[in-house]
């Protein structure tokens, strides 16, 4: 007895040297991470963790547009291989538009219409969006503006703000997903967002080639936020969430509740309704019911490749040719997905716990299954 308590003392000796350890050498944040995900029952990140982060809220708007429903609104079972996909990947939320109308929808897991889930890096094409509004707006000059204009330490690096939308910057971010010690585990569980993302620097020309760093998402919502003098999410809503009728208000995560600084490369929690929205104002380049939002222009060149050699990256926005067709995605790393087919006015929402398997191509396996399913069902109800 007495040798099991003298260990059970050194465990604990250990466990505090450890925990002590992180915190002197700057990693306490691992600690919350490890309560977050595996105390919890999780092996990373997922999309139902908002109760334990700092959140703003993003108020729905006052004048909401529901989205219409189609004549033919669930009148077209699933195939077998997208039930057999959803159900294996876990899907929430299964969603297609055509023409702008609700044509079907399927709720799973005990989620629904109006339920929140993180959107992961879905959050980086949305941030891409408020750049081209401020550009708009007159916040920011173009996208081939410095961003050492808004933060000398980058003065002279030719980094613009365009590069940080395309995902050529040129930063030393790591883009690694299971090292606890990595760049991106410090981001989304640390309380210092902006300390991690200022310490970065330019160690490749910028603007000359794709690499995707979640890095350049989070610098430019700082970037942002510095020209208009607004909260992100507030610059949102004004800019989005009221003038198109979002139903639903949302939450974006924050680093801390005393910087309130949002976690841009990801981390908006909506529904797969109000996510569609995106969709359709791309989709109309920009136009939402007669209104133009968002200039045509930077829509166009949005969701165009950026380098012939990167085809499957613009301004913020995934692309893909499959089945012939030039389709645009907005995308989150456990198989969120707003997939946009303009040439057959067809949005395909999908929200979920995890992904398909890798296939050597932009996309994991689970998009393609995704697309060609629902062809097969669109084609049953002509």
């Amino acid at each position: 007895m007495k040798r099991f308590l003298k260990f059970l003392k050194w465990i604990l000796i250990l466990l505090i040297v450890a925990v002590l350890g992180l915190y002197i050498t700057g990693y306490g944040y691992i600690l919350k991470g490890i309560w977050v995900v595996y105390l919890h029952g999780h092996t990373t990140a997922y999309i139902d963790d908002f109760e334990f982060f700092e959140t703003e809220e993003i108020p729905a708007s006052t004048i909401p547009q529901p989205w219409p429903i189609h004549k033919k609104y669930n009148t077209v079972e699933p195939t077998q291989a997208l039930s057999k996909m959803n159900d294996t990947l876990g899907t929430v939320a299964f969603l297609i538009i055509k023409n702008d109308s609700i044509w079907f929808e399927k709720y799973f897991d005990g989620f629904g219409k109006n339920s929140q889930t993180n959107s992961f890096s879905m959050a980086k094409s949305i941030t891409s969006a408020l750049l081209g509004k401020a550009i708009n707006d007159g916040y920011i000059k173009s996208l081939d503006q410095p961003v050492g204009d808004f933060y000398p330490q980058y003065s002279g690096s030719g980094m613009t703000v365009g590069d940080l939308s395309a995902m050529a910057s040129g930063l030393n971010w790591d883009e690694s997903y299971f090292n606890p010690f990595g760049m991106t585990a410090r981001a989304y569980y640390d309380d210092d967002l902006a300390e991690t993302i200022l310490k970065l620097k330019v160690v490749e020309k910028s603007g000359v080639h794709y690499k995707y760093l979640s890095g350049n998402t989070q610098l430019l919502a700082m970037v942002i936020q510095k020209a208009t003098q607004k909260q992100l999410a507030t610059y949102l809503h004004e800019s989005f969430w009221q003038p198109i009728g979002f139903e639903n208000p949302a939450l974006w995560q924050v680093d801390d509740g005393e910087n309130t600084l949002v976690k841009a490369y990801c981390c908006i929690g909506s529904n797969a309704r109000d996510f569609a929205r995106f969709g359709k104002l791309y989709k109309d380049f920009g136009k939402w019911n007669g209104r133009q939002i968002l200039d045509s222009n930077f829509v166009a060149k949005s969701i165009a490749p950026r380098f012939a050699e990167s085809p499957e990256y613009g301004y913020g926005f995934w692309l893909s040719d499959y089945l012939e067709k030039k389709i645009f995605v907005i995308r989150g790393i456990l198989g969120q997905y707003v997939i946009v087919v303009p040439e057959d006015d067809l949005i395909i929402v999908r929200l979920g716990h995890q992904r398909g398997g890798k296939t050597g191509m932009p996309f994991s396996l689970d998009f393609y299954v995704y697309v060609d399913e629902v062809y097969k069902m669109l084609t049953q109800n002509q």
